[in-house]
């Protein structure tokens, strides 16, 4: 793993809980698929692709 993706990680920790707390409390319908990546996988992949 290198700092990118440490980087992406500690954001996600960070972020991931308040934007469920957020979606819960504002009513806001989102489906709970599960995903063969994890959203930092996908943050990672995307910010190297740019």
């Amino acid at each position: 793993m290198n700092n990118l993706d440490a980087d992406v990680v500690d954001i996600c920790q960070t972020f991931l809980p308040a934007w469920e707390k957020y979606l819960i409390s504002s009513s806001i319908k989102q489906r709970n698929k599960p995903s063969r990546f994890s959203v930092s996988e996908v943050m990672t992949i995307v910010m190297a692709f740019y």
